[in-house]
């Protein structure tokens, strides 16, 4: 027996993760490269990547995993946990598995942490042995989830070390030691010709293909109108957005979200290429220097102007790593140590200040360590930068009544903090800059399932309470509702600052209730001195609320996660102890067997 390949696979780490934004796998990636320092074999994929089947015969596992909407699992996740859900695996399968769990979540969110929380019990119960506690890591936290994830790192490393102890002779490799990077860049000079930065079809991947849409496959939808839908004097900017879908194959259902890829806009491109002094037009081709680590799924055609447009998130807020891996290259002492000790655990406080309450950016954080970022290879860059990741909005428009269409209702996020320049988001300032009347605009994007779901019995009463944009669910379940001729089931809670500023597609929910197919409640928060909520008028309208539960009807909530769905919740407990005269323990117990049968359903964001 080969005495080399029994150590080997016996420090054999698995690290799984389930991202929707991006967090869980950069700290997987970190996992992988602490691995790799003590000398692990590891392999980092995301859940679904990965062949579960093999699960049986691995020893040691790391799964991190967020969760998304009210307790859902990211979506490469989705049939990694239908597997393990199987009623016929044994309770045995994972008897040789040692695994240790990491959840990201944020305790703003009714069901924190909740997917980390079922796969721990999960896994548990198919005979795995858990190697330490759960990890439960909270965004709100004031020091963010590093707060959770650092000391649970440590003691992760310390009982890995027990289990598998390091080859003779060998010690962790120091973390002064540059790692390599993950891929090698090759440059070649290209025909300027042949790229036109304009043209989204010639820099995605093609998408004429039979199938659903998807992320490795977007589909290039026409934009057919981008109309502003607040006054023009109110604070905020919301769009109603139209995309055509026709011959694109994509079905969707209320409830369900679109899933849109955006890009970093030209003159922040400039800048980085102007500031790092790169020559945008070199055509980039990328070499694995690791098998465990898989090529990225880049632009179709790759030159270093169109991965900085379409790739690179160079306006997203950095992580730590991407401070430690800074400062290997810096030249100047004093940018090191601030570098340094922005990486450290002792240094997460005054990170957090100088990065993410202000909401500062990759390239501006590079701007402010000149002696550092100029010195950084390309081959890095893949290491140093995440790529753009994908965002969702609730789809509000109905197939039923525009069978080629996916609309939106989006805020255009822009607001100031301590920075000179203000704050913006890149999804919603790209497609708020869009405009179809002046040139083609193609968009790419897909859906995919959303975290509520509409009863399928048609006559089904429903309540929605749905204000600002929260609404865009609700417009999509009315008006299928409407074109089925449902009328006298719908109640409509909707609530904003203004009537005339505000009041988002106001015309269509008069049209509708004047056909009866919805009843529409509307608060308008500052139209008086006292300020009128959504909860008040809920309590106004009790007895019908409660009318309309106890024939069955299923309530909805979506909008803003800071305050109001607890408000919310609150209300609907106050409505259903005075309504059905019982106590409050009996009606708390009451909303928590609604939501347990899915009738109280909840999507909200921070």
């Amino acid at each position: 027996m080969d005495i080399a390949n029994v150590t080997e696979n016996a420090r054999t780490l698995l690290v799984l993760y389930a991202s929707q934004t991006g967090t869980a796998c950069e700290v997987a990636e970190r996992i992988g490269r602490d691995a790799r320092r003590r000398y692990f074999s590891v392999k980092v994929m995301p859940m679904d990547d990965y062949d579960i089947s093999q699960l049986i015969q691995q020893k040691l596992a790391v799964m991190v995993c967020a969760t998304t909407g009210q307790g859902d699992e990211p979506d490469n996740m989705k049939h990694f946990w239908r597997f393990l859900l199987r009623r016929n695996l044994p309770t045995t399968s994972l008897c040789s598995l040692k695994f240790a769990a990491l959840g990201l979540g944020d305790s703003s969110y009714q069901k924190y942490n909740f997917v980390a929380k079922k796969l721990y019990k999960r896994l548990m119960q198919l005979g795995a042995t858990p190697l330490m506690q759960l990890g439960l890591a909270d965004d709100q936290h004031e020091l963010g989830p590093d707060a959770v994830i650092d000391p649970w790192l440590e003691k992760l490393w310390e009982i890995l070390l027990q289990l598998r102890p390091l080859p003779p002779g060998k010690e962790i490799i120091s973390e002064s030691i540059l790692p390599s990077p993950k891929y090698t860049v090759l440059l070649t000079k290209a025909n300027m010709d042949q790229f036109d930065n304009s043209s989204l079809e010639k820099i995605l991947i093609a998408t004429e293909k039979e199938g659903a849409p998807s992320k490795t496959l977007p589909f290039l939808a026409p934009l057919i109108s981008n109309t502003r839908i607040t006054s023009t004097d109110h604070f905020q900017d919301v769009r109603l957005i139209k995309f055509s879908t026709k011959e694109s194959n994509i079905k969707y259902c209320p409830g369900d979200v679109v899933m849109i890829q955006p890009c970093n806009a030209d003159y922040n491109v400039n800048e980085f290429l102007n500031y790092m002094k790169l020559d945008g037009n070199k055509k980039v081709t990328l070499q694995q220097n690791d098998p465990d680590i898989p090529l990225p799924q880049l632009p179709k055609e790759s030159n270093i102007r169109n991965l900085l447009k379409y790739f690179f998130d160079i306006n997203s807020i950095p992580r730590r790593y991407f401070f430690e891996l800074l400062s290997y290259f810096s030249t100047d002492e004093m940018e090191k140590e601030k570098l340094v000790e922005f990486a450290s655990p002792e240094g997460q406080e005054d990170r957090y200040s100088y990065c993410n309450r202000p909401r500062r950016t990759i390239l501006e954080v590079m701007q402010d360590f000149p002696n550092s970022a100029r010195h950084v290879p390309l081959d890095y860059l893949f290491d140093l930068i995440p790529p753009i990741q994908p965002r969702a909005f609730s789809i509000a428009s109905s197939l039923k009544i525009y069978p080629d269409e996916i609309h939106i209702l989006m805020a255009v996020v822009k607001y100031k903090t301590k920075l000179l320049k203000p704050r913006q988001g890149l999804c919603s300032t790209w497609l708020a800059s869009l405009d179809p009347d002046k040139e083609s605009v193609r968009v790419p994007l897909w859906t995919r399932k959303g975290t509520i779901n509409f009863p399928k019995s048609l006559p089904t009463p429903i309540i929605l309470i749905g204000p600002g944009t929260g609404a865009a669910p609700f417009r999509s379940i009315i008006q299928d509702r409407a074109a089925d001729g449902i009328q006298g089931q719908t109640i409509f809670f909707f609530g904003c600052r203004y009537r005339n500023k505000d009041f988002l597609c106001a015309d269509e929910w008069q049209s509708f209730e004047s056909k009866g197919f919805v009843t529409t409640f509307t608060a308008f928060s500052r139209d008086q001195e006292n300020k009128i909520y959504v909860q008040h008028k809920m309590l106004e309208n009790g007895q019908a609320i409660y009318n309309h539960i106890q024939a069955g009807a299923y309530i909805y909530v979506a909008g803003n996660s800071k305050r109001m769905p607890t408000d919310v919740t609150d209300t609907l407990t106050a409505i259903i102890k005075k309504h059905g005269r019982i106590s409050e323990s009996e009606a708390e117990e009451y909303i928590r067997n609604l939501q347990r049968n899915k009738r109280f359903q909840l999507d909200t964001w921070s």
